[in-house]
Order: C-alpha cells, then sequence, then structure tokens
C-alpha cells in the first residue's frame, strides 16, 4: 500500500531531510496524489505527521540522554531554538528545557501502520508455528500506574472504551521494564464498575512522582513469571502470533518445572512486535 510504504520511509529516515518529493517516490503517484491519500489514511498532512513523530521521538531523548536542546532543534529540522520550543510547547504543554531537567508523563504521537486498518480483530489459528521460548523471571515489588477501562477484557474492547491515545502517554513515562504493560487484574485489584483488562506502566515501588489525571496507581507484591514469547512474526499477522502464543500458553503444564500458576496476580502482556515476536507473562508459585 502506497501510504504504509510512505510510513515506512519516515519511520527510517526521520533523522534527515524529508519532501514530499521522496515520499511520492516511495509511493509511486504524483505528490499532490501522495498527500491527499496520505491525510485520508492517517488523518494527518504528511508534514504535520513528520513534525510531530519527530517531536516525540526528541522527547524521549530530552527524557533518556543528556542532550542540549539546541543541538535536539537543528536534528529535528527546526532553524532556532525557539522554533523549536514553541512548537514542544505547543505539542505537550512544556519548555523542553523544563521538562529534560524533570519529565512528566506527556502524550507522545503515536503512529499506527495503515496495513492494520482493515484486519479482522479476531485471533486466528497461525500456521508452521515452530518455536515458543519460556524463561522464568523475577518481578520485584513495584507499583503500576494504570488507566482502567470499563467493562474491557482485551486490548480491542480496551481500545474502544479508553482510547488508543493513552499508550502515548505511558510510553513517556520511564518504566522499569523499558516499556508500557498491559494486565489482566486480578479481583481484589478492580474497582467496581472497572475493567479486567488496563494498561499501565510499571514503576519503582518508592515512586512519588507525577500520576496523571484519571490514572491510578496499584502496588504489587514480588512475584515469579514465565515469560512465553513466540516467534518473530510479520507486522499484518500479529492476531494470528497473538493466537498462536495463547494456544502454547493454554497447553502449558506449570508442573513440570515445579511450579502452579499463581493467579494473585496480573497476567502481562506486552506491546506486540514483529521483530521480537509476541510475549506473555504468567505469574507462578512454587508448588
Amino acid at each position: 500500500m502506497a501510504v504504509q510504504r510512505m510510513q515506512d520511509y519516515i519511520q527510517l529516515h526521520l533523522t534527515e531531510k524529508i519532501t514530499l518529493c521522496d515520499l511520492a517516490d516511495v509511493a509511486m503517484y504524483s505528490p499532490f496524489y501522495c498527500a491527499r491519500i496520505f491525510k485520508e489514511m492517517t488523518g494527518f498532512a504528511p508534514a504535520d505527521y513528520i513534525r510531530r513523530l519527530r517531536l516525540s521521538h526528541s522527547a524521549l531523548k530530552l527524557r533518556d540522554e543528556t542532550c542540549k536542546v539546541i543541538d535536539l532543534a537543528y536534528e529535528v529540522g527546526y532553524d532556532s531554538v525557539d522554533g523549536y520550543q514553541r512548537a514542544f510547547r505547543n505539542e505537550f504543554g512544556c519548555n523542553p528545557s523544563e521538562y529534560a531537567k524533570a519529565p512528566i508523563p506527556i502524550s507522545l504521537f503515536i503512529t499506527y501502520g495503515v496495513k492494520f486498518r482493515n484486519l479482522v480483530k479476531e485471533y486466528q489459528a497461525m500456521e508452521n508455528v515452530s518455536s515458543v521460548f519460556i524463561q522464568v523471571i523475577d518481578k520485584p515489588e513495584r507499583k503500576v500506574i494504570i488507566k482502567r477501562g470499563i467493562k474491557a477484557d482485551e486490548y480491542w474492547s480496551y481500545c474502544q472504551e479508553v482510547g488508543c491515545d493513552v499508550w502515548g502517554l505511558l510510553t513517556s513515562m520511564k518504566s522499569l521494564c523499558g516499556e508500557p504493560v498491559c494486565l489482566w487484574l486480578p479481583d481484589k485489584y478492580i474497582k467496581q464498575g472497572t475493567s479486567l483488562y488496563v494498561q499501565g506502566v510499571e514503576v519503582d515501588v518508592n515512586y512519588t512522582g507525577v500520576v496523571p489525571e484519571g490514572f491510578d496507581i496499584i502496588t504489587l507484591p514480588s512475584a515469579k513469571y514465565l515469560m512465553f514469547q513466540g516467534e518473530p512474526f510479520e507486522e499484518e499477522d500479529y492476531c494470528q502470533a497473538i493466537g498462536a502464543l495463547k494456544t502454547a500458553i493454554e497447553r502449558y503444564d506449570p508442573s513440570v518445572i515445579g511450579y502452579a500458576w499463581d493467579e494473585r496476580n496480573p497476567r502481562i502482556q506486552l506491546e506486540p512486535r514483529g521483530k521480537r515476536g509476541y510475549i506473555e507473562l504468567l505469574a507462578i508459585r512454587p508448588l
């Protein structure tokens, strides 16, 4: 698909100058037509899409690295520091220098490939699955900042209730495991009238930072988990990859390694990424 090719090109060349002619060459259509279909499919003009994506990448650099604002301004395509600072404030509501000193949760621009738009949102059987990797890991006592839904029990219904933009906010926050998590909560962590399935970010048990408005914070005990990881997959096959791993989990008996399932702790889902394979973690306890 032409728009997907443009999105892929932008992702690969984000730190370089990108023109509409470059995108037209990749899409193999005229610049005018490319601009029109890109906005129809993504909701953004190419220039706005690139600008927001670059600003979000710069925010993560400010959070995680020691960077000069002036260097980032030129890196993301601004001719002056003032222009970059205005754009950053308009996008995130804070000054980049202030954010670098004391990062707060901000709504990063998270992109989704248009090739996912027409996928059937059902788990399907995946053929020729040869390997599922299993590893015992230890999670420390920790807090999780979560956004609750209403009745959601999986990703799609959660997105309908809460929206997908919450992932950008969670991604802006430093996580103990390096990324946001999705959780199926045990009953004791579910508030009346809220969902089984939530999204959140794991933070230190002594965390005293900002909790975004509309979010809750829960404390989870230290626990052992079995991490199930499937093989890498093509991004458009992610529904099948999820279904294949869930089938493997259902068939697995943890007693063969001396454990039983521990339903006192939440089941964890990581963001499906084709290059690493789909991952879920289930809590276990010694027999």
